[in-house]
């Protein structure tokens, strides 16, 4: 990662992830792999991949080398230590509730948001134990402060509101 940071940022977006040529073909620009399975040495080998003890490839649909060289990429041009790539929009907001939040806590959320986002903390959360209080972020940085609790454990808003496009001021 030290060498990364000498890289200017235009540099970084072409090459972070895969400094070297690809191994197996020599291409200098990275393959999409379309495999959803991979190969294990052994038993062991797949045992210890599946139970996470040792990294690797182990199933298209939680990675794949394509992917690795995205998410090294994205890391490096926004100077963190990881990234996560995952299929949409509502993978992410599940994510990042799931990582920030459990049975017990609460969420303040902004009503300007999404509609399937809405329902998921309307309505899936509950059935984890999560609570959302919702508020309606035209009325005020002083909604969300009145609306935070002591197992408060983040509040959700959306830059640009969806379905009207409203927008939320951040610095407030």
């Amino acid at each position: 990662m030290e060498e990364r940071r000498k890289f200017k940022f235009e540099t970084m977006q072409l090459h972070v992830g895969q400094e070297q040529a690809d191994p197996a073909t020599g291409a200098r620009a990275v393959p999409i792999y379309q495999s959803t399975s991979y190969v294990f040495e052994d038993c062991r080998d797949a045992a210890e991949r599946f139970g996470l003890k040792r990294a690797g490839h182990i199933y298209g649909r939680l990675s794949n080398p394509t992917e690795d060289v995205f998410e090294q990429r994205i890391a490096a041009l926004e100077g963190g230590p990881a990234a996560l790539a995952v299929a949409s929009g509502a993978a992410a907001i599940s994510y990042a509730a799931l990582a920030l939040a459990q049975q017990g806590h609460h969420i303040v959320a902004a009503t300007t948001i999404y509609g399937g986002t809405y329902n998921y903390f309307e309505h899936t959360l509950p059935a984890q134990g999560i609570t959302t209080t919702f508020v309606d972020p035209t009325k005020g940085v002083q909604v969300f402060e009145e609306a935070i609790k002591e197992n408060t454990q983040f509040i959700f808003i959306e830059t640009v509101g969806n379905p009207n496009a409203n927008l939320i001021d951040i610095e407030a």
